[in-house]
């Protein structure tokens, strides 16, 4: 019985039932690949500002790596889809600043389900996810992405690869907007610049309020052993 609900809700939601349209005719690139045009038959939707796509490794303005393969990337994943082992830097030619970098870095995608914890845990702001979401493979070999398709380009763009459908400016936003707290966890941080400077987009400007950020909220905390603190009155 679960089974035909499920197909009812899927038919109400259908136009010739008088269900509205939640999807664009799209065919995944492979009509603008062909050299056939693309208006008005393979559109794609607008993405919400803190889409999570397909990841990036980004790099200082510098051009060193952020990753400095600490694997708590690794560590929290949950569908353990991240493979990382770091090594120790080169002291006359570095990759990254601190001692080690991401010596081995990939992603099996036919694991990883898009939940954003391994940016959340990153402490350097190394990976983060793009808009892209149109990407597709047959083989198991270009599924997993190595740390050579993760590392921004020299203009700290995301790498295009043949079977991923970029479109214009969906590489502009591929760094710290995908984290979903501002920094530290806490409300005072909220409109502060908190992001470090990152290869061709500089000094990021503070993360946007959330919709209610304006209206004042009382928050009550509680101290270690019971104690109650006198309540706060902040923007969140």
């Amino acid at each position: 019985m679960g089974y035909l609900e499920g197909f009812g809700i899927t038919l109400r939601q259908h136009r010739l039932f008088g269900g509205k349209r939640v999807t664009t005719s799209y065919s995944g690139g492979r009509v603008a690949k062909q050299g056939k045009p693309v208006e008005g038959r393979d559109e794609k939707i607008e993405k919400p500002e803190r889409m999570h796509g397909r990841h990036v490794l980004n790099r200082y303005e510098d051009g060193m790596e952020k990753c400095i393969g600490c694997e708590l990337c690794a560590g929290v994943c949950p569908a353990k889809c991240i493979y990382v082992r770091g090594a120790d830097n080169d002291p006359e030619s570095p990759t990254s600043p601190g001692e080690r970098f991401g010596f081995v870095y990939e992603i099996n995608y036919l694991r990883c389900i898009h939940c954003d914890l391994c940016v959340e845990a990153c402490p350097t702001e190394a990976i983060t996810e793009s808009k892209l979401f149109e990407f597709s493979f047959t083989g198991r070999k270009d599924a997993i992405y190595t740390k050579a398709e993760l590392v921004v380009d020299d203009q700290g763009k995301p790498r295009q690869l043949p079977w991923e459908d970029w479109r214009d400016g969906e590489d502009t936003n591929t760094s710290g907007w995908m984290r979903a707290t501002s920094p530290s966890g806490s409300a005072a941080f909220v409109g502060e610049v908190g992001w470090s400077s990152e290869l061709g987009h500089g000094v990021r400007a503070p993360e946007p309020k959330q919709a209610d950020a304006d209206r004042p909220t009382t928050v009550r905390v509680i101290a270690r052993g019971g104690a109650t603190r006198p309540p706060q009155t902040g923007g969140h």
